[in-house]
């Protein structure tokens, strides 16, 4: 009796030494007597002891982080570049079997990828155009290590380090191109304004008494500005008026037959009263005269 009793305790115990217990996101290779025999889990696994050996195999994302790399762009600048791959085991069966350590190679894979992809590229094209790049690496990455049982969810360059010297030129850069988009923003401003101008001068020779109020609206705002003395010049339209009314006077008295006053010749020497007086003319024989 003690012998049976015996024995159902180390059937027991072995029992329990066999059992394994795998979470929902674990998977367990699993080989007897050194050969493959199927991928186990989730839940309670039994595999022999002594007989059978199990790897755990991790089926969630993971994010490996790409150690920086030295890289010289297609155009001969040297930068800094990490980045980091998501991925995660699609065979588990493959990874263990294919492989010796997936994550080292992946690791090892994406980091000369990296630097053989962003070596034929352009400074310009790694800064403004990521996206197309991130899915180069992608693409890339995922064909290689498709066989050994691994997908990959997505490739992202996180951080490029310029020298300080490039670093300062393009700073330079920059700086003259928001300089020429100003000058060529005021230059159109410009010509706007003088488009304006032009047609606002056109409708004003079209009413000559608006360039009138014009120029009496200004003189008020330069009045209520300030109360200093302002020099303005008078514009030829106002004083028209008088000089056509003059006009009209002096052809009307010349048809009517009236003579007008001569002018007085300016070759003629003039004399004053003192010259008449020094030659004995007095101012009453210039009257009589």
């Amino acid at each position: 009796m003690m012998e049976v009793l015996a024995a159902l305790g180390v059937a027991v115990i072995y029992t329990f030494a066999s059992l394994r217990v795998l979470n929902q996101y674990e998977r367990g290779v699993a080989f007897f007597l050194g050969r493959f025999s199927g991928t186990k889990g989730p839940g309670l696994v039994f595999l022999p002891a002594g007989f059978a050996t199990m790897k755990r195999v991790s089926l969630r994302i993971v994010a490996l982080d790409i150690p920086p790399q030295d890289v010289i762009t297609r155009d001969n600048v040297s930068v800094r570049v990490n980045a980091v791959l998501y991925f995660r085991v699609s065979d588990p069966s493959v990874a263990i079997l294919e492989i010796e350590d997936y994550l080292y190679a992946t690791s090892q894979l994406a980091q000369t990828t990296l630097r053989s992809v962003l070596g034929e590229v352009e400074l310009d094209e790694l800064l403004s155009d990521r996206e197309k790049i991130n899915a180069v690496l992608k693409r890339i990455i995922d064909e290689r290590t498709d066989a050994w049982g691994i997908a990959v969810s997505a490739v992202e360059v996180k951080d490029v380090d310029l020298p300080e010297q490039m670093k300062r030129a393009m700073a330079r850069q920059a700086e003259a191109e928001r300089e020429r988009r100003a000058k060529v923003i005021a230059a159109q401003g410009e010509l706007q304004a003088s488009e304006t101008l032009a047609e606002a001068a056109k409708m004003l020779s079209t009413a000559p008494s608006a360039l009138q109020l014009r120029y009496l609206q200004t003189v008020t705002e330069i009045a209520s500005e300030n109360n200093s003395t302002t020099i303005f010049p008078i514009p030829i339209e106002m004083i028209r008026p008088f000089i056509e009314r003059t006009a009209e006077a002096v052809t009307s008295r010349a048809g009517s037959g009236q003579a007008a006053l001569p002018a007085p010749d300016p070759t003629l020497p003039t004399f004053t009263v003192k010259d008449k007086e020094s030659i004995g003319i007095s101012p009453d024989d210039d009257a009589r005269r």
